[in-house]
């Protein structure tokens, strides 16, 4: 592969034809650090995380339209015309996807703790135009589960336009609800948090809560409380898909600290870049430079042990362990499942794809109870 054709997972690629997207608006993920830089500089390199997450919704839409990924939700984030991506970009879609559910719906089949605290939280950071939580909903698993996303006020916001023009498709028997924005919550910014709910026994009952923030903000916040329905007393699952690695490395690592300052019973999964040292690596890196984006961590962390000695140091103390993307293929995708995939467009470029597999790893760390199931995923 040519090294002006080399990818990421997140990529603009193009394969053949175009695939019509319906109607929705596709928001930034969450942006990367900017101190040092001036603030047109960090505008710039702030928009163009941002169109990382559009790209991450195209790759959806056509892995979707494919037959990779069963997800009804997902054309309704595409923004525009959607278009086909090449079969490598396709089959690393289906295969991070597949990864972080693997761990999701072991996090919430787990045996409760306790009879009293059946509820299992969910922190999706850098959330973008993710559909987890409604694809949750369709598969009738989002029964106590308190779901949370943060990203920037302006994702926040469109997400909040698309789902309300799409309210029979995206709502299913909830309803939106938005709660007026106070001046002392997070900032200057004027986005409410918002969220749905719908009503049990004659009692609203919020389960998926959307945080206007930059995360770069997070650590000035004083509490839980601060944000609506976010809980400290129950397990609890961050999940990072390509979000920390925009970040400045120390605050990345302040935002995890923080969250694990306040939750005692904590996991998280990681979905980052990693083996940037070999050319194919800086090629990546490289590339993605060219596009305005930059990943701090990558340069930190740049094996799946440094990942996991990052963890460790965080203080998930019961567990750490971490694949690259290739491993999950090989061993978290079952024969009969490889073969309808392959099945579906076929893939040439097999060393490619291990190539390139091997340079985005899962990783995941956890303490204390509710990831009892995590413990046999290693392989």
């Amino acid at each position: 592969m040519s090294a002006p054709h080399i990818p990421n997972l997140l990529s603009m690629s193009r394969g053949g034809g175009g695939l019509r997207g319906r109607r929705g608006r596709g928001g930034p993920r969450l942006p990367p650090a900017a101190e040092g830089h001036s603030d047109a500089s960090s505008r710039f390199h702030d928009k163009a995380i941002q169109g990382t997450d559009s790209d991450a919704a195209v790759s959806r839409y056509s892995a979707v339209s494919l037959g990779y990924l069963d997800d009804q939700f997902a054309q309704y984030f595409v923004n525009g015309q959607a278009t086909r991506r090449l079969p490598i970009i396709n089959r690393g879609t289906y295969t991070r996807t597949t990864a972080l559910d693997t761990l999701v719906d072991a996090f919430i089949s787990c045996p409760k703790s306790s009879p009293q605290t059946p509820t299992r939280q969910i922190i999706s950071l850098g959330a973008g135009t993710d559909t987890r939580y409604f694809r949750l909903r369709a598969q009738n698993k989002h029964h106590n589960i308190l779901y949370h996303e943060f990203d920037f006020p302006t994702v926040i916001a469109s997400k909040f336009r698309i789902i309300d023009s799409n309210k029979s498709v995206l709502l299913g028997d909830e309803t939106l609800f938005e709660k007026a924005p106070s001046p002392a919550d997070h900032g200057a910014e004027t986005i409410p948090e918002w969220g749905l709910e719908r009503n049990i026994d004659g009692q609203k009952e919020s389960r998926y809560i959307c945080h206007p923030l930059d995360l770069r903000d997070l650590t000035k916040t004083a509490s839980l409380g601060s944000f609506d329905g976010l809980r400290c007393g129950i397990p609890t699952l961050i999940i990072s898909e390509c979000c920390l690695c925009y970040l400045n490395v120390n605050v990345a690592h302040d935002v995890i600290k923080w969250f694990a300052d306040h939750i005692p019973d904590l996991g998280i999964a990681l979905y980052e870049p990693i083996g940037t040292e070999d050319s194919f690596g800086q090629m990546m890196v490289s590339n993605l430079a060219a596009r305005g984006v930059v990943m701090p961590t990558v340069r930190e962390y740049k094996t799946l042990g440094d990942q996991r000695e990052r963890l460790s140091q965080l203080g998930f103390g019961d567990g750490q362990e971490a694949k690259d993307v290739e491993r999950v293929w090989q061993e978290w995708v079952s024969a009969e499942e490889k073969e309808r995939v392959d099945g579906l467009e076929g893939l040439d470029e097999v060393e490619e794809w291990v190539m390139l597999a091997k340079h985005y790893g899962l990783v995941w760390g956890w303490r204390g109870v509710g990831f009892e199931c995590w413990k046999g995923l290693s392989g």
